[in-house]
C-alpha cells in the first residue's frame, strides 16, 4: 500500500519577513517606505489586517477570512489587480500586430539609480518614449507618426539583484500627426534594435546630465563622490562606452495573444512566493533560472539579511507608476485615437465589453477553484456573518 507524503507547507516572503525581520530592521536603518512594505507583507491575511467571518450555509462550518494588504511589492496580492487591469485593456486593443521591445540600462549606473529612483526611473520612462516616438517620425523608417506604447517597470533579475529594465509593448504602426492615416510597420521589426539602443544611450544620458545640472540628483553614501563634477562625468563617459541593449522579440500575429502575454510582466514583483524552496536556521534557498546556462533551473542560498536587503531594492517611491502609457494610448487621449485608429484601419473588430468579475469569479476561471464552496462538506456556500474589525494601527499600503 502507497504511502501519501504530507504536503509541504507553502512559504512565503512574509515568512521570510516574519522570521527574520525584527533583527533586520533593528540593524539596519530603513526609510518609511521599507518599512511600509516589510509591515504590510508581514501582516497580509492575518488578523492585524481585520477581516470578516464565513459560515457555511448547509453544516454550519466557520472560518476567518482575512483581508489582504494590496502592496503592490507583496507576491500574495497581484492576481486581483492584474486580472482587473487585464479586463481594461481588452477594450483598448487594436486589430494589428505588436512588437515587445525591452530596453535595459548598464550596471555601471545602478548604484546612482538606486539613491535617485524618483528622478532616474522618470527619465528611463521619459526617454524610452521619446527615442522611439522620434524613430517613428523619422522617414527613414518609413511610418512617419505617433506610435502608441505601454510601459512596464521591471527592477530586478533572477537572483533579486537591481537589474533596470523597461518592457515596452507597441502595436504594429503609427497613426499620422495629422490623424487621418495609419502607417503599419514592416510585419518583422519595428525598428532596428541596435540603432534604438545608441540613441536610447544618448537620450538617457542627457537626461541624467540635466537632472544633475539641476540639482535633482542626490550622491549619499558610497556615492558622494559623484557629487564632484569630474567624478560625475566620468561616470556618464564611462556609460557611454558601454555597448547598450535594446531586445526586440518576435511580432504578436495579433491582438488575440497581446494580453495573455502582458499579464506575465505587468504585475510581476521581485520574487514569487513559489520559488521560495526552504527557510531554515536564518538562511533562504529559492530557485532561479540562469539565463547564462539556457535559462536552467538552479537554486541559491542566502543569508536572511541579505535575502531581505535584495528584496527591498526594488521597493518603489510612494506614487511611482511603474506601468505608464505614451503616445496614442495616452490616458487623456487614447479613447479617441483609437477609435479613430479602428475607423482608419476598417477592421470590424468586436470590442469586448468590461467582464465585471467578482472575486469569486476571478479565481473560479484562474484557479479552476470555487472558493466559496464549504472546504468541510463541499455541498454548502460560505456567507459573510460577521466583521473583524481591524487593530488600530499598520502600516499603510503604498
Amino acid at each position: 500500500m502507497s504511502v501519501l507524503k504530507p504536503k509541504r507547507p507553502r512559504l512565503e516572503v512574509a515568512d521570510i519577513f516574519r522570521n527574520y525581520g525584527e533583527a533586520y530592521r533593528s540593524e539596519n536603518p530603513l526609510p518609511t517606505s521599507h518599512l511600509k512594505v516589510m509591515g504590510r507583507i508581514e501582516h497580509c491575511r492575518t488578523e492585524a489586517l481585520g477581516g470578516h467571518m464565513e459560515k457555511c450555509g448547509d453544516c454550519g462550518f466557520e472560518k476567518n477570512a482575512y483581508n489582504s494588504c494590496r502592496n503592490r511589492h507583496c507576491p500574495k496580492c497581484q492576481i486581483l489587480t492584474k486580472e482587473r487591469w487585464l479586463d481594461a485593456r481588452r477594450a483598448e486593443l487594436l486589430p494589428t500586430g505588436y512588437f515587445h521591445l525591452v530596453f535595459t540600462i548598464p550596471h555601471d549606473l545602478n548604484p546612482l539609480i538606486l539613491c535617485n529612483k524618483e528622478a532616474a526611473l522618470r527619465a528611463l520612462f521619459h526617454g524610452v518614449s521619446e527615442t522611439l516616438q522620434d524613430f517613428a517620425q523619422n522617414p527613414d523608417w518609413r511610418i512617419n507618426g505617433e506610435l502608441g506604447i505601454i510601459s512596464v517597470l521591471h527592477t530586478w533579475s533572477q537572483t533579486l539583484m537591481d537589474h533596470f529594465h523597461l518592457h515596452c509593448l507597441v502595436p504594429a504602426g503609427a497613426l499620422s500627426l495629422d490623424g487621418k492615416r495609419w502607417n503599419p510597420s514592416r510585419k518583422k521589426f519595428l525598428f532596428r534594435a541596435t540603432s534604438l539602443a545608441k540613441a536610447f544611450r544618448r537620450c538617457y544620458i542627457g537626461k541624467l546630465r540635466t537632472a544633475c545640472e539641476k540639482r535633482e540628483l542626490i550622491f549619499p553614501g558610497q556615492t558622494a563622490s559623484l557629487a564632484k563634477p569630474a567624478a560625475f562625468a566620468s561616470l556618464m563617459k564611462t556609460a557611454e562606452k558601454k555597448k547598450w541593449i535594446v531586445y526586440a522579440k518576435r511580432p504578436f500575429a495579433g491582438p488575440e495573444q497581446v494580453l495573455n502575454y502582458l499579464g506575465r510582466y505587468t504585475h510581476r514583483v521581485a520574487i514569487s512566493n513559489e520559488r521560495i524552496k526552504s527557510i531554515r536556521d536564518g538562511r533562504v534557498i529559492f530557485s532561479y533560472k540562469d539565463r547564462s546556462r539556457g535559462n536552467k533551473r538552479e537554486e541559491m542560498n542566502l543569508d536572511s539579511d541579505e535575502f531581505i536587503r535584495r528584496f527591498l531594492l526594488h521597493v518603489l517611491p510612494d506614487g511611482f507608476m511603474k506601468i505608464r502609457y505614451f503616445g496614442f494610448l495616452a490616458n487623456r487621449k487614447k479613447k479617441d485615437k483609437i477609435e479613430r485608429i479602428r475607423e482608419i484601419i476598417g477592421h470590424k473588430m468586436k470590442v469586448p465589453e468590461r467582464a465585471k468579475e467578482s472575486l469569486v469569479e476571478i479565481m473560479l476561471r484562474i484557479t479552476g477553484k470555487d472558493i466559496s464552496l464549504c472546504p468541510k462538506c463541499k455541498k454548502g456556500r460560505l456567507v459573510t456573518v460577521a466583521q473583524i474589525e481591524r487593530p488600530a494601527f499598520i502600516w499603510d499600503s503604498s
